[in-house]
């Protein structure tokens, strides 16, 4: 357990849940033996990146939410970044997205966490989202990224106030805002949501829900990739360094 001084830190900083419990099957191509967020990007795994440019941003505590291989991804976070705060959960069996978070939010003290991929990379500015999802009382704001011709992912549409309009399924866009996969989410309400155990989080509670919750979505024009299929994969070994 950390110290009082640590404790001290914590409470200072914001607490990220990182999702890293998929089976990785698109990348199991490239990388067959490994977690997708240890697949490893020159020389180090990509959670690494994910851990460092978060704890730049000023998160100091993480839940990490694990399933298969979690032993791989425990014993290298604890062993590289012993002075973050760092808990965990480990999913018994497969729980979905949604379920996975609900599962890491329970273990949160804090009203409010910040939810990403343990695949992704967003370099969103924390502070900034965290202040508007803080001043909109929201119960989930989405950080979404400007993308121009692309087919591999939805759009996610704003009203004046920058609530969520509408999600539009994937096909191809000459242009718009994509769910980046990084959101702060009011972990105190998700808890009292009336969701089942396992469930996705996209379609069941953001798709689903947001003509009844406060669901907003902020605009982080930032460097952006998603490891999960072997090209992006390849990509990153060029522009992460």
């Amino acid at each position: 357990m950390p110290d009082n001084e640590d404790n001290v830190k914590i409470q200072e900083g914001f607490t990220a849940i990182i999702l890293a419990g998929g089976l990785g099957t698109r990348l199991r191509s490239a990388v067959p033996d490994l977690p997708k967020c240890m697949a490893p990007v020159n020389g180090k795994p990509f959670i690494a990146y994910v851990l460092d440019y978060l704890s730049g941003q000023g998160v100091n505590s993480f839940i990490l939410s694990l399933g298969y291989m979690h032993e791989a991804i425990l014993n290298y976070v604890k062993a590289q970044y012993p002075l973050l705060y760092i808990d965990y959960v480990i999913e018994e069996e497969p729980l979905g997205t949604g379920g996975a978070i609900k599962f890491a939010c329970t273990k949160a003290q804090d009203t409010n966490v910040l939810v990403t991929n343990g695949d992704t990379m967003f370099n969103i500015n924390v502070a900034e989202v965290v202040q508007f999802h803080q001043a909109n009382s929201a119960d989930c704001t989405l950080s979404l990224k400007p993308m121009e011709k692309f087919d591999r992912y939805g759009v996610v549409t704003l009203n004046s106030d920058s609530s969520v309009h509408s999600f539009k399924e994937k096909q191809y866009y000459d242009a718009g805002l994509i769910n980046g996969g990084m959101y702060v989410l009011n972990a105190a309400k998700f808890l009292q949501e009336e969701l089942p155990i396992k469930f996705s989080f996209e379609k069941d509670y953001l798709e689903k829900l947001y003509t009844d919750k406060r669901m907003f979505g902020i605009i982080q024009d930032a460097y952006f990739i998603d490891i999960g299929i072997p090209e992006d994969y390849a990509r990153a070994q060029k522009e992460l360094k």
